[in-house]
């Protein structure tokens, strides 16, 4: 996993309360079993016609939106069924963090665990933010993980992460590189066990 220390990028908005995970990335794209693959089937229903051409109405679709790597969103953010999938397709997509007032508990853990930071932010700082990238096409903000801090142009807003996550983030270490920090000590304890 690499590591996340800071981002500069690109803000495109998703004003919607309550985007599931099936939304996220559709059942019917779940069969692959490899992690990659899944950046082409995001938002699939919502993002593609049943032609498979862009939908104009989509706010993803939205020109200013290309190239984007942070997401803003509204409340439950990752709702619904657990599949880690979802953060498999944002981040192959080309988000890296998203800011919502609230996440569903699964998805939150599952963004740490691939790399990318989901920041919780209070109701009026996103709404603030959502007026924000709405008068200034093309806005652009900094998430820096360091300094636990979110700014752009006048705006500047503190966030907080578990310090684990936090650290985890940093070095850029998932749960299989976190048990293989100790994989001295479980040589020694495996060739005395047996």
């Amino acid at each position: 996993m690499e590591p996340f220390v800071k981002i500069k990028g690109l803000v495109a908005t998703l004003d919607r309360v309550n985007v599931d995970t099936d939304q996220i990335i559709p059942k019917q794209f779940l069969k692959r079993i490899e992690r990659t693959g899944y950046g082409q089937f995001l938002f699939y229903d919502w993002r593609l016609n049943e032609d498979g051409s862009p939908n104009p109405d989509f706010e993803l679709n939205a020109p200013q939106f290309k190239g984007a790597s942070i997401l803003l969103t509204r409340d439950n953010f990752g709702c619904g069924s657990s599949r880690e999938h979802a953060p498999w397709a944002l981040l192959e997509y080309g988000f890296h963090s998203i800011l919502a007032p609230s996440f569903a508990d699964i998805f939150y853990n599952n963004c740490f665990k691939n790399g990318m930071l989901p920041v919780q932010l209070p109701q009026d700082q996103i709404s603030e933010l959502f007026e924000w990238v709405g008068a200034n096409p093309g806005a652009q903000l900094t998430v820096d993980l360091e300094s636990q801090t979110l700014f752009g142009d006048s705006l500047e807003y503190p966030f907080e992460v578990d310090p684990f996550r936090r650290d985890c983030l940093l070095k850029g270490l998932n749960d299989i590189d976190l048990t293989l920090q100790y994989e001295e000590q479980i040589r020694e304890y495996e060739s005395k066990k047996g």
